[in-house]
């Protein structure tokens, strides 16, 4: 099944990319990628002192031989054939507009981007990119293990936004033979105590509402039997309750969307993303975007 058949891979030039390209290649048949464009966006692409010492005769330019080096990358990793690959060195004063701009240059379906734990970075390329792209993006981290995901958590919100989301799981799931698990987060509101009920009582009675509205909203997919992790958020943050709760779940993978009920923030991430990409950096997470939405946003921050 084709999810994505044309992506762009974010290359940083460090041992990162070595991870990135073998976690890729785990990706591709199950994404249905056809072409994958490899992107490594500078400041400055001149070529390091200790590079031109090493290698006195060399005459190519920096853009050549950085897409020499990433091109050798992919011939040492068995990057397969059968896939159409470009390897691109761009220079731009403004790296994170200059790789979005190649983005929507390439019109690809999902930017891969890596995430450190332990290698020098920081990230901040990476964080931008998921929170502005035009299309979906995937994150996939430094330490864990290559392999498809079995366990795969949605934080859910029942807004129309994320009917998206669900429709998108349920393909991944029934392709990957993989579990779903929603999780909504639900809140005690402030002034409960003029109800003359208990913390504890009013909690119950949102979370009775709570499953009220997840029977409603999954009743309009194939998923009558899908259940969904209830959790009382008592002022912690989303970012480190969802972490906490995929390590506790067993979780491998989050899917998410580019926004939850706010539609006027279309072109960025939603407040529940965003907190999660800042503290998520141990598991695979898929930001998954209608391919389009963003589209006026970038004709005018471009004017293409």
């Amino acid at each position: 099944m084709k999810f994505f058949s044309k992506v762009m891979v974010g290359m940083d030039l460090t041992e990162m990319d070595d991870i990135l390209i073998k976690k890729t290649i785990v990706f591709l048949e199950f994404l249905g990628v056809e072409t994958c464009y490899f992107l490594h966006v500078s400041k400055d692409l001149a070529l390091p002192d200790e590079i031109i010492q090493k290698y006195p005769n060399l005459v190519a330019s920096g853009d050549e031989t950085i897409e020499a080096m990433i091109q050798q990358k992919l011939e040492e990793h068995n990057f397969p054939k059968s896939i159409t690959t470009e390897v691109i060195a761009e220079e731009g004063d403004h790296p994170l507009d200059t790789f979005l701009r190649w983005a929507k240059i390439k019109d690809v379906d999902l930017v891969i981007m890596g995430r450190k734990e332990t290698l020098k970075g920081s990230g901040a390329l990476a964080n931008g990119v998921a929170k502005k792209a035009p299309c979906s993006v995937l994150l996939l981290q430094e330490k864990r293990p290559e392999g498809l995901p079995k366990k795969i958590m949605i934080p859910t919100d029942f807004s129309d936004h994320n009917h998206l989301i669900y429709s998108f799981g349920e393909r991944v799931a029934d392709e990957l033979n993989a579990e779903l698990i929603p999780v909504h987060f639900f809140e005690v509101p402030h002034g409960y105590s003029k109800t003359g009920k208990s913390f504890e009582e009013f909690a119950e009675i949102m979370k009775e509402h709570a499953k009220k509205d997840f029977k409603k909203f999954v009743a309009k997919h194939n998923l009558s039997e899908l259940s969904c992790d209830f959790i009382l958020n008592d002022g912690e943050d989303i970012g480190e309750l969802l972490l906490k709760e995929a390590h506790k779940l067993d979780v491998d993978m989050f899917i998410m969307g580019s926004r939850g009920r706010t539609k006027s923030a279309a072109m960025l991430l939603g407040s529940t993303a965003e907190k999660l990409i800042a503290e998520n950096n141990v598991l695979p997470m898929l930001i998954f975007k209608q391919k389009g939405e963003n589209m006026g946003f970038f004709e005018a921050l471009f004017k293409l």
